[in-house]
């Protein structure tokens, strides 16, 4: 019996939380270094994952199947494939500077204060949301996939309701209350569709007779498995509809910006970064897997939604007066491009989205990781308090705008190549739907820099005069991040490698094929 590398992979940080939790509420430094260790620990067997995996070889690879609730056809099944070793990479790798961010966000207020839960239960939290993800990336059995789709709503529930951003103009009563209406909001949003994917889900076993993805993707293959047009249709809103508040889509979208703005930062990056990926990545799983004739006959309504979310999005960027509400939104017209590339139902628009997936998780995280950083030396999120921050502390002023430029898209930085193969994969299908996405690169230009400006350029405010520049922890934080961000850049064909075959096989089961040229390449 061979190792079962995938399920090591998310019982690793599932047992760190464990362990994180244990610790004894006087070891805080303890249970900080036990949370970075696990998650490190995790980092090398994703990576152990990806070096194993073979771009050429099977579908589905290091796969696991094993009984489970044998009555209801449940197995406990696992696989992964070229977008999900991405994501799982992504995470893995995420996950260490996330808990090196939030290094003192869950220390007491002050001593003997207990307006903060312990330091332990934040630590023990994230790598718990971690294992979850990495599990959702993994199931190929549908109903495994929605358990964990599902449990990791708990888990961050009390990151955003017990632990969110200390930083409140109001004072510690009304940031309690904010904290825990964006919570309830958060959780009540994605319960919602849950609930609507559960009947979903349900469906589909009385049509299929299992969950297994693979199994009934067989079926359907060979023509066993003959699902009516209608029910087909019903089934894919359904797992669409939770996806899409996962996203988040417009207007499943207000969740967000609550829950990012009452967040510490850390738990932000994990939020948008990672947790929302699972949202785009089980569309390209599930929906379009599953449901192929549904996903091409929700495609115009689907590409209408992300076009929306795209300039709805950067459009209210523009006009935050708050720091963090202004990434949020951002990263809504970023999920709009993504989820365009998906549906425009072309290999260059696919791969895009997901390279977009990766690139965004990283450019998020050292934008908002950053901006963490600033907040938390001024004690406020609202970009009015800050003015000639870059004369004062110019590595963390030049880090943010290598964030903020990563944000817009430049040439050079990863996000472009990504951004650019959605819009190329979308023009030569959808023509005028690239054409308007186009105008969400502009607004992004605009809230970018208005918000580089405001923040960082003219005179030194009085309140940022003594301001620090990234202390080590900082710098170590958000340096090979950076780093990241210009190596896949200038070179993405390491993503671009893995992804592509399993875009291949998602294009194959919509029964779609790239648009030919209009204009025809010499010979």
């Amino acid at each position: 019996m061979s190792f079962p590398l995938l399920t090591a992979t998310a019982a690793l940080p599932a047992i760190g939380a464990i362990a994180t939790a244990a610790v004894p509420a006087a070891k805080r430094t303890a249970a900080k270094w036990l949370a970075l260790l696990f998650s490190l620990a995790t980092l090398v067997l994703a990576i152990v994952v990806l070096v194993r995996f073979d771009p050429d070889g099977d579908r589905y690879q290091l796969t696991e199947s094993h009984a489970w609730i044998a009555d209801f056809g449940v197995r406990y099944e696992l696989g992964v494939d070229g977008i999900a070793v991405a994501l799982i990479a992504l995470t893995a790798l995420l996950i260490p500077f996330i808990v090196l961010a939030g290094w003192h966000d869950a220390d007491p207020l002050e001593t003997g204060s207990k307006r903060w839960r312990p330091t332990q239960g934040f630590f023990a939290l994230i790598l718990a949301v971690e294992a979850m993800v990495i599990l959702s990336f993994e199931a190929t059995d549908v109903f495994l996939f929605y358990i964990f789709f599902e449990a990791m709503l708990i888990p961050l529930y009390f990151l955003i309701g017990g632990f969110g951003d200390r930083a409140h103009e109001h004072g510690e009563e009304t940031a309690a209350t904010q904290r825990s209406y964006a919570a309830v909001k958060f959780l009540l949003y994605n319960l919602a569709g849950g609930l609507i994917m559960l009947a979903a889900v349900i469906g589909l076993y009385v049509v299929a007779g299992n969950f297994s993805l693979t199994e009934i993707a067989e079926a359907r293959a060979n023509g066993s498995l003959d699902m009516a047009t209608n029910t087909e249709r019903w089934l894919f809103l359904g797992f669409f509809f939770a996806f899409a508040v996962k996203a988040p889509l417009w207007p499943l979208h207000t969740w967000l910006p609550n829950a990012m703005q009452e967040s510490t930062a850390p738990v932000a990056v994990l939020i948008t970064a990672v947790v929302d990926k699972v949202g785009t990545f089980a569309m390209l799983r599930f929906c379009l897997g599953l449901f192929p004739e549904a996903s091409k006959w929700a495609t115009p309504a689907v590409l209408v939604l992300a076009v929306i979310s795209i300039i709805y999005g950067a459009l209210l960027a523009v006009g935050q007066r708050d720091i963090k509400r202004l990434i949020a939104y951002a990263s809504i017209s970023h999920f709009g491009f993504i989820i365009m590339g998906i549906f425009a139902m072309t290999s260059q628009g696919q791969s895009g989205a997901t390279l977009y997936m990766v690139n965004h998780g990283i450019s998020t995280a050292v934008l908002m990781l950053i901006a963490g950083f600033l907040i938390s030396r001024r004690g406020s999120r609202l970009i009015a308090d800050f003015g000639g921050v870059q004369k004062v502390a110019p590595v963390l002023a030049g880090t943010f705008l290598i964030g903020g430029l990563a944000t817009l898209s430049l040439p050079g930085l990863a996000p472009f190549v990504s951004e650019f193969l959605v819009l190329v994969g979308t023009f030569t299908r959808y023509p005028v739907i690239g054409i308007i996405a186009t105008f969400g690169i502009v607004l992004a230009a605009l809230y970018t820099l208005v918000l580089y400006q405001r923040t960082m350029t003219g005179p030194v405010k009085p309140e940022v005069s003594a301001m620090p520049d990234l202390r080590v922890r900082e710098i170590a934080v958000v340096a090979p991040l950076v780093v990241l961000l210009v190596f896949l850049g200038v070179y993405p064909k390491p993503v671009t490698d893995v992804v592509n075959p399993a875009v291949k096989h998602t294009m194959s089961d919509v029964e779609k094929k790239d648009p030919r040229p209009e204009v025809e390449a010499a010979k």
